[in-house]
């Protein structure tokens, strides 16, 4: 069984895979001699966007794409009250950390009241999701004197050296750490009745002991608390308290990866770890929280950033600046007074339950699983056996794209369908994207028929 995505993914342009025409593969040679050749594109023939609003996206022709897979933009491209309060902002003034501004205390003060059930006590801001988890890692060595982490088989954490060497899901091409363990993913379809809670428990343990067994101490487990690169895995709700109790009993603290399932997205709470019942001792975040805008951070207790705040100097130039918090700040704003972490739950179900009634018509569809405005579908060749059908998942990815609806795919088996779209989505946009996929399971059953 293949355990880490390779460098083709189910979503991404091959070349010579498909006819690009003239026009986007002059395009895509300028960019590729520009840009050098680390670069990926989506979709089998890529998009060219000039302009979003919503969750729609344009072309230059004026087509539009309903993006049900852009996270980042959380509140939809481009929306007003984060586009007044950053040029507002930035007419005012643009400085960092190193001055005295009310508006990253604002912010620290309003995301801290998200977790009134924790002891989470700090913030500290970064550009990206990737620095944020970068710190956290960092931060999580100093308390525990270990350098030991945890995370699932196929988690995705980040770029930077640190991180990349605790993110599977970047393929066999970039190495993991002596100091990494990877326990099997809580995949709910697959547990053929087991207590996940029980066995996902069991191998953090197994995780630890192997650690110390190799005289590696523990410093963290870390993970997505929707499983996102694994699968999209959000049930049972609670099963993550006994790995948690786990790793904080050995020493190690327990970092939760909230840059995908945070600022409502789960439909239920403001933060997915809300959902488990458990105690992080750092959060971290990412750019959904500014709407695209570069603003990413963890919250931290007071005790894991204790030692580490008298030993080090924290200070990241871009990050915390005026103009990233002004932005935070209406993001926050406006998941309040437009009732997005309501919205995101009922537009979510009209997903999730649209998409289980065409498992009545479609084999292929295995399981249809999700948390608010996150969904995922899992694509088999077999329901029986649960075989991934990794093929059928590129096609309707594809196929969905050529009918102007985006989304992505992920997991182990490259087979499980990623639905993410913004959390503006309406009823409306949550039927053509149904719509869609019947229509593109349907023709790729149909060609997959043809002689």
């Amino acid at each position: 069984m293949e355990s880490t995505i390779d460098l083709n993914m189910v979503n991404a342009y091959v070349p010579g895979r498909a006819d690009v025409g003239p026009v986007t593969g002059a395009m895509i040679a300028r960019r590729d001699a520009l840009l050098g050749p680390a670069y990926r594109l989506m979709y089998e023939r890529p998009l060219h966007i000039v302009r979003g609003e919503g969750a729609w996206l344009f072309d230059p022709e004026g087509r539009r794409y309903l993006d049900a897979y852009n996270n980042v933009t959380s509140l939809g491209h481009c929306h007003p009250t984060v586009t007044e309060a950053i040029c507002r902002q930035v007419r005012t003034l643009a400085t960092n950390t190193r001055y005295l501004h009310d508006t990253i205390l604002e912010l620290a003060g309003r995301l801290l009241g998200t977790v009134p059930e924790t002891d989470l006590a700090h913030l500290m801001l970064t550009c990206t999701g990737s620095e944020a988890n970068d710190l956290a890692y960092r931060i999580a060595k100093v308390p525990t004197g270990g350098t030991g982490v945890i995370v699932t088989d196929t988690a995705y954490h980040g770029i930077t050296d640190a991180v990349s060497k605790f993110s599977p899901s970047l393929g066999v091409t970039v190495d993991l750490g002596e100091h990494v363990r990877l326990v099997p993913a809580p995949r709910l379809y697959h547990a053929e009745g087991a207590d996940l809670s029980e066995r996902f428990t069991r191998d953090v343990e197994a995780a630890i002991a192997d650690l110390r067994r190799h005289g590696i101490r523990p410093a963290a487990l870390i993970v997505d608390s929707l499983f996102t690169s694994d699968g999209i895995l959000p049930e049972p709700a609670g099963f993550l308290k006994g790995a948690v109790e786990a790793i904080q009993r050995a020493g190690g603290l327990f970092i939760g990866d909230e840059v995908q399932p945070g600022f409502g997205r789960t439909g239920n709470r403001f933060w997915g770890f809300q959902r488990h019942g458990v105690k992080p001792d750092i959060v971290t975040m990412g750019k959904p929280m500014g709407n695209g805008q570069p603003i990413a951070g963890l919250m931290a207790t007071a005790d894991a950033l204790a030692e580490f705040g008298k030993s080090s100097r924290y200070f990241n130039t871009f990050a915390g600046n005026t103009v990233s918090c002004a932005a935070a700040l209406a993001v926050l704003d406006t998941i309040e007074q437009e009732g997005l972490v309501q919205q995101a739950a009922k537009v979510g179900k009209v997903l999730r339950d649209g998409i289980a009634d065409l498992a009545h018509r479609h084999e292929a569809i295995g399981d249809v699983r999700g948390a608010g405005l996150f969904v995922g579908v899992e694509l088999v060749s077999d329901r029986s056996s649960r075989a991934p059908d990794r093929r059928l998942t590129s096609e309707v990815v594809n196929r969905m794209r050529d009918k102007g609806v985006l989304l992505s795919a992920c997991a182990m088996g490259h087979n499980v369908l990623k639905i993410r779209p913004p959390l503006v989505l309406s009823t409306d946009q949550a039927g053509l994207v149904i719509q869609a996929l019947d229509e593109s399971l349907s023709e790729a059953q149909a060609a997959s028929a043809r002689p």
